[in-house]
């Protein structure tokens, strides 16, 4: 079994009118989430960017069951990443329903605050240049600390960058798949020595999530999920 952490970090802005807690879910990909209950109690809210389920494994018995528990411990706000428009037409169409129906925050191309946190989530698109700018621009406008969930890191560099946004915080990449020397070696969307994997860039504007199961065929190799502890302190 793939092994799991806790990444912890920690950033301050004066955008925040108080300090608050993320626990941040990427890739879950219908996979187990029990041993991370105990941390996102830990959080004010979980963050979840993309991909809940998993296209390569048809059915969501362990995404429907963290729809409808997860949010009695916290609120959950969840974005839409590739797995989600890859999965088949009329089950996709089942599951936002499902979604819709549950106490989970969908944020499909949306935008909302929480506790003074101004909060949007960029939909997954076939190709970086059909991403909604109209939601990006509609959040850069919005009062307060701006964070957006985008599934993909690559978003960043081809457009979201061109934005005020205070935080992007993606999956996708699952930490490069393997890692050697702390580098990945290949990412969707980034080819093969990915950039974008895991941690901070552009000056702690995106922070890349190694994922928190792993859905691919190919091993994790010195890359273990996690899930991520962000706090925000207000300065």
């Amino acid at each position: 079994m793939t092994r799991r952490i806790v990444t912890r970090y920690t950033i301050a802005s004066p955008r925040v009118t108080q300090d608050v807690t993320f626990a941040i879910l990427a890739d879950l990909h219908n996979g187990p989430y029990e041993e991370f209950l105990p941390h996102i109690q830990e959080a004010d809210a979980v963050l979840v960017p993309g991909d809940l389920l998993n296209r390569h494994r048809l059915g969501w018995e362990n995404a429907e069951r963290f729809i409808a528990e997860v949010p009695k411990l916290r609120p959950v706000f969840y974005s839409l990443g590739n797995h989600e428009r890859k999965y088949p037409a009329p089950e996709r169409r089942h599951w936002l329903k499902l979604v819709k129906r549950s106490d989970v925050v969908l944020l499909d191309d949306s935008v909302t605050t929480f506790a003074g946190v101004s909060l949007g989530g960029l939909t997954s698109v076939r190709r970086p240049e059909q991403m909604n700018r109209q939601i990006l621009a509609k959040l850069a406008a919005m009062p307060g600390f701006r964070l957006l969930l985008c599934h993909h890191p690559e978003y960043y560099p081809a457009g979201v960058k061109d934005y005020d946004l205070d935080l992007v915080v993606a999956g996708h990449a699952h930490g490069g798949q393997v890692q050697c020397f702390g580098r990945g070696l290949y990412a969707p969307g980034q080819g093969f020595f990915p950039r974008l994997t895991n941690g901070f860039y552009y000056d702690n504007r995106l922070l890349v999530s190694r994922g928190a199961t792993n859905s691919a065929s190919a091993p994790r190799l010195f890359n273990p999920c996690e899930i991520i502890m962000l706090k925000i302190e207000k300065v």
